[in-house]
């Protein structure tokens, strides 16, 4: 087979002749037995670590060894891939192939950049071409098999914020993002690039792409959730709640089902210090999504959530939007404490209406990035103190779970297996070294009888293993045992 002259531009003209056939695949951390790409081996079989280039777009979809200058023919190719390995050929980039030699084929499992004199380099950092496989191994295959582009997903800690990154990006990856996403990007690459605009525009057009290609778009499909792993993770996090771990076991089990979020999200009520919030987080654990959190009471304005029209020079994104970049994916958790706050707003608007476009899942338009960002991966779960301070359409959006306060019982049991043990353990003491008596724990919970919840709980038991360590350190003893009326002097 004839080595191809890349100088000699006239191939271009022809259409090249595909050797492979695509195939579908999910896997994130390609084998031997699950590679990227096959290669044809008949004749010669090809080393572990070969080297050379891909020769799209020739007259032939092949691999040229540096070697020996041999060509091979690409037999298959995962279809996240076919972009990626037709901007590597039309840049001439010098790659390291790892792979095996199969009955089949060259199983090649790992692509690495290679920098030589006089040829090209990728635009970006050298962590670039790592960045963009592993953004595409774990993204979902293109619905359109002979797409020529792949989808996105964490790489190393690397960021795209260069032009020339995102646009490199976009050639590798463009039909794995959203449709109207990728329409909005040539759009504001076409912007960033220009020289017909001001320098403000250019730099807010950058900027709101960075933001965007650094988000990994993912599927709406979720993987099954372990139900005896969550109850674990529950019964770690929570003491009692049992209606509530019901509740939330019956929510995994829909997800196991029909493989996609519920339609509606989790409103926790109930009184303060109850422990909404850890419910909260416990869920997102149990989902394995990054989580965000919105405490409406803080928000009066819809702007901190839709952000700033790019008209202003001080413009940026909202609250939402700024979630999204920092979680780095669409999948997450928003945790809306508050939400019986939500209601409340200055002149401009009411914050609760932006929120009704973020439950919605049909997607939501931040000002500053001018775009549809789609929702449908946000998982919403609101707590508040009272339910009938949040409007009908907010509460037709969840479904209730009412936490009710504790009894006396439960919180001394709080106390015993939760509180005191967790902050003994941030000291670094030792359960022999403060000891609290059963009388001494039900004199501190009847302290705080009239007040709800168990944050006084908690502090209580921070205050009375802090003043056991100064004893054990400053008296010299070994231990300090708490009667009920040390703890009361000591607490009151």
């Amino acid at each position: 087979m004839p080595v191809f002259d890349f100088n000699d531009t006239s191939y271009q003209k022809q259409p090249a002749e595909c050797t492979y056939e695509t195939f579908s695949s999910k896997v994130e951390h390609p084998t031997a037995d699950h590679p990227i790409l096959l290669l044809d081996n008949k004749k010669k079989k090809w080393k572990h670590h070969s080297v050379g280039v891909f020769t799209n777009p020739s007259k032939r979809t092949s691999f040229e060894f540096d070697e020996d200058g041999e060509v091979t023919d690409i037999l298959k190719l995962d279809a996240r891939f076919v972009s990626l390995l037709k901007w590597l050929g039309e840049n001439h980039i010098n790659v390291r192939l790892s792979g095996i030699n199969r009955e089949d084929g060259y199983a090649v499992y790992r692509i690495r950049e290679l920098e030589f004199t006089g040829r090209s380099k990728l635009s970006a950092s050298d962590g670039f071409l790592q960045f963009m496989i592993e953004r595409l191994l774990a993204s979902d295959p293109p619905e359109e098999e002979e797409g020529e582009e792949d989808k996105e997903e964490v790489g190393d800690d690397m960021r795209l914020t260069s032009l020339q990154s995102i646009k490199d990006f976009m050639n590798c990856a463009g039909k794995t993002l959203p449709d109207n996403i990728r329409l909005w990007a040539r759009r504001n690459l076409s912007v960033a690039r220009s020289s017909e605009v001001s320098p403000e525009e250019r730099r807010h057009a950058q900027r709101a792409l960075s933001i965007m290609m650094n988000v990994r778009w993912k599927s709406t499909y979720f993987e099954a959730i372990d139900p005896v792993e969550a109850r674990r993770i529950l019964d770690e996090e929570l003491y009692g709640m049992e209606k509530v771990k019901q509740r939330i076991i019956e929510t995994i089990i829909q997800i196991n089902r029909t493989h996609t979020l519920p339609a509606y999200g989790l409103l926790l009520v109930g009184p303060a210090g109850t422990g909404k919030s850890q419910v909260a987080y416990a869920v997102a654990k149990i989902l394995k999504l990054p989580w965000t959190t919105l405490d409406m009471s803080s928000i009066n304005d819809p702007e901190q959530l839709t952000g700033s029209s790019r008209v202003y020079a001080n413009a940026k994104p909202g609250i939402i939007m700024e979630a999204f970049s920092m979680a780095g994916e669409s999948n997450l958790v928003f945790i809306i404490n508050e939400l019986d706050k939500a209601a409340a707003g200055k002149g401009n608007g009411n914050p609760a209406d932006v929120l009704l476009t973020l439950l919605d899942n049909l997607g939501f338009t931040d000002n500053y990035m001018e775009c549809l960002v789609p929702t449908v991966g946000v998982y919403p779960i609101a707590t508040a103190n009272e339910k009938d301070q949040i409007s009908a359409p907010l509460m037709s959006r969840f479904a209730v779970i009412e936490i009710p306060d504790y009894s006396p019982e439960e919180k001394e049991q709080i106390f015993i297996r939760y509180s005191l043990p967790k902050v003994l353990k941030r000291m670094h003491m030792t359960a022999e070294e403060c000891i609290v008596t059963d009388d001494a724990v039900k004199a501190i919970v009847e302290l705080y009888s009239d007040t709800t919840g168990i944050r006084d709980l908690e502090q209580a038991a921070e205050h009375i293993a802090a003043n056991a360590l100064y004893q054990i350190e400053v008296d010299h003893v070994t231990k300090v045992v708490f009667y009920p009326d040390m703890v009361v002097e000591l607490l009151k």
